[in-house]
């Protein structure tokens, strides 16, 4: 590495180098002196610019923080509030009139309105019944003696189980099978 490389591309003056510094007159060593003056503080209003703008990036990023986490749910919100919507209609419906069928057809497209939205958004549901027992997806509340379905197998679920983007929220709560006593 030459010399120009070591003090970060500068070119160095004979003094700097090192040389025979006892022949400098006093005005030679006040241009010197003045020089290193103007470079520090240049050198010192790079550093507090960059200081200024590390402080505005990091409250910059802090808002933006904040406000993910403050309006993240706003489309989530926004697609749920259509079904906040069909509940109330379907409520309302049902305290005037006592047609259970358009109560339930109701119901039925407010349900559908639900999934598609968690859908939307990632939210699966987890209903095991029929399947083996998988603690890492159900909790189970009890066994049940059974000679209708193998050991181990989920025989009725209590509470289904649901996931967001495949990461476990809720564990199905089911009941197991187990071989009858003989």
């Amino acid at each position: 590495m030459d010399k120009e490389q070591e003090h970060g591309g500068e070119e160095l003056t004979e003094p700097e180098r090192g040389d025979n510094q006892e022949n400098l007159s006093p005005e030679k060593l006040g241009r010197l002196l003045e020089d290193a003056r103007n470079k520090a503080d240049e050198h010192w209003n790079q550093v507090v610019r960059t200081r200024a703008e590390l402080d505005n990036l990091k409250k910059r990023h802090q808002r933006e923080l904040e406000n993910a986490h403050k309006y993240g749910l706003e489309r989530f919100v926004g697609e749920l509030l259509g079904v906040w919507d069909s509940l109330e209609l379907g409520y309302n419906a049902a305290r005037e009139n006592h047609d259970v069928e358009k109560l339930l057809e109701g119901t039925e497209l407010t349900l559908k309105m639900l999934e598609d939205a968690m859908r939307k958004f990632g939210v699966e549901q987890i209903d095991p019944a029929g399947e083996v027992f998988n603690p890492e997806l159900h909790q189970a509340m009890g066994m049940v003696p059974t000679d209708e379905a193998p050991p181990n197998t989920v025989v009725n679920v209590v509470q289904k189980g649901y996931l967001l983007n495949g990461r476990l929220v809720r564990p199905a709560m089911v009941m197991v099978s187990q071989a009858p006593a003989s």
